[in-house]
């Protein structure tokens, strides 16, 4: 073999191990370049939910270390105090998983929808000051949840003004903050159902009876209900806007040339094609809503008669308050199972779903270049007959 053909050789065979250390050197920075955010990752989110965790089947008091020799192991004894209903522990909490429903219910549906309509709103073209009305939209939303909370304080009271707005129209307002009185049950009472049947006394989920779990929202719990909306709709406004924004203007054209009329077009163009966005806006609403916190403790802290205590505020109340730290961790542990579940069930509702063969199908009569004639619900255009004579 000559020196000239050797030379040829040696970077054939080096070549695979300079791909090696080229790509080992690249995993190395890669790494070396995340190791700050694993690191505080690391520090401040998976030790303390370990710690939590560890908390949440012992019988620590929050003295000293909880991973000391006087911490005992109690396994499920807390998870099992709060679930099972018995107790003052047990009813509280069933007491505020239904304040919390309620509160869901109302606020994440109506957040959607108001933002939504919103959205729609401010991006038309004919609009003007749509730059106005965005920013006054989304002011609230920048707001200190606490400054809010004291606002609707005022504005909520027996003598504030949306009192003053309903004396108007012959209509004597409640003491909104101070009303435990179940939305329901007074819409029950105006047909004369003021009082629980037998069936419905006896405690049934979480030690809450049926009567108490058919009250609705309390008075007080429903003025929380609306400022939630109002501060909320204007951020979720924003990523309504960002996606309508995407939607091709040439998709809306074919479907007008479809015949599509307007409900049509938001119906079976832009809402579907909004999909992604909606599940952002119902998940971020899912979780803000049970994690509700700072308006409890700001406002009620729990009352009137514990109608808008929460499974966040028990959680801390337990800890911080009763020193029941096993039972607020294991709460904690419980609301964010909770709202893992209500995700997936949510991910799954809004999945993508196969368009069945027949209503993939171009009508007759449509160019196949239309984009929008396969849309279901949109009417094509009919072929006009020519007269042959």
């Amino acid at each position: 073999m000559t020196s000239h053909q050797a030379s040829q050789s040696k970077p054939a065979r080096s070549a695979p191990q300079r791909r090696g250390s080229i790509r080992g050197r690249q995993g190395l920075a890669g790494w070396l370049f995340i190791a700050p955010i694993i690191l505080i990752l690391g520090l401040f989110l998976v030790i303390p939910v370990l710690m939590a965790a560890w908390v949440s089947v012992s019988d620590w008091t929050g003295r000293g270390s909880p991973f000391s020799g006087s911490v005992n192991f109690v396994g499920t004894e807390n998870y099992s105090t709060i679930l099972g209903g018995e107790g003052l522990i047990g009813r509280d909490f069933g007491t505020s998983i239904r304040n919390n429903f309620y509160y869901v219910v109302l606020v994440v549906p109506l957040q959607t929808a108001l933002s939504l309509f919103l959205a729609v709103m401010v991006n038309r073209q004919i609009l003007k000051g749509r730059g106005f009305f965005r920013t006054a939209f989304y002011f609230p939303s920048v707001t200190s949840s606490v400054a809010i909370t004291v606002l609707w304080l005022f504005l909520f009271s027996a003598t504030g003004v949306v009192n003053k707005v309903l004396s108007f129209f012959a209509i004597e307002g409640p003491n909104w903050f101070q009303d435990p009185r179940g939305v329901l049950h007074i819409l029950l009472g105006v047909v004369g159902l003021d009082q629980a049947p037998d069936a419905l006394q006896d405690p049934a989920f979480l030690g809450i009876s049926g009567w108490e779990w058919l009250a609705g929202p309390s008075v007080a719990m429903t003025a929380f209900v609306l400022m939630a909306i109002f501060t909320t709709s204007g951020t979720f406004m924003l990523l309504f806007i960002a996606a309508l924004q995407n939607v091709s203007g040439e998709v809306q054209e074919a479907a007008m040339m479809d015949g599509a009329t307007g409900w049509q077009r938001f119906r079976r163009v832009t809402l579907p094609m909004l999909r992604p966005t909606l599940f952002t806006v119902l998940t971020l609403g899912l979780i803000g809503t049970w994690q509700v916190f700072d308006q409890i403790y700001t406002g009620t802290q729990g009352g009137p008669a514990k109608t808008t205590l929460t499974p966040a505020y028990l959680s801390f109340n337990s800890a911080f308050v009763d020193q029941q730290w096993g039972v607020g961790a294991a709460i904690a542990f419980v609301l964010f199972a909770i709202i893992v579940v209500l995700t997936l069930v949510q991910r799954w509702a809004l999945r993508e779903r196969d368009v069945p063969r027949r209503r993939r199908m171009v009508p007759a009569g449509v160019s196949g270049g239309s984009s929008a004639a396969a849309a279901p619900g949109i009417a094509a255009p009919k072929d006009e007959k020519r007269d042959t004579h």
